[in-house]
């Protein structure tokens, strides 16, 4: 009988200090009354920057748990940007279709999502995870969500 591969479960983890990085480069601009370069995405007060390590790169997607303390609304989009501490300015074209949108409504403890989208966004993770040893999303907080009520972490199999 064959072993049974190895499950992984990998947690989003919040990046502060690319975070902040990044917000110094909105109010800098705003400062210098300058417009972003064109194309240019800029971090908005409600994102916050995370990142997923990846321990071993041959990976296949499994499921999404999210746990979310309160009703709201989280998208996690992910950037195919290598991103280095100096290399704050993301291009809107370099964050991936489909984003995972999750949810919680008002008296109810399970979290939703956009099935499909969930499912390919978690398959091109697992793919990307082939060349990457870390990877960075943005997650943005909405309906009053913010990052102390949430826990996200993604199940693959590894070979």
């Amino acid at each position: 009988p064959t072993a049974m591969a190895s499950q992984l479960e990998l947690t989003f983890r919040q990046d502060a200090q690319l975070t902040e990085v990044m917000r110094l480069r909105v109010k800098s601009l705003q400062q210098r009354n300058q417009r972003p370069q064109d194309g240019e995405k800029l971090l908005q007060p409600q994102e916050v920057v995370y990142r997923l390590d990846f321990s071993q790169q041959n990976l296949r997607f499994l499921r999404w748990n999210v746990k979310l303390s309160a009703p709201g609304k989280i998208t996690i989009t992910g950037t195919s940007q290598l991103w280095t501490p100096d290399l704050t300015n993301l291009m809107t074209r370099q964050l991936l279709e489909p984003a995972g949108i999750f949810w919680q409504k008002p008296g109810e403890d399970k979290v939703q999502c956009f099935e499909a989208d969930a499912q390919e966004f978690g398959e091109r993770i697992a793919e990307l995870a082939k060349i990457r040893k870390v990877m960075y999303f943005l997650l943005t907080f909405e309906d009053g969500m913010s990052p102390a009520d949430m826990n996200c972490s993604i199940s693959f199999r590894g070979s």
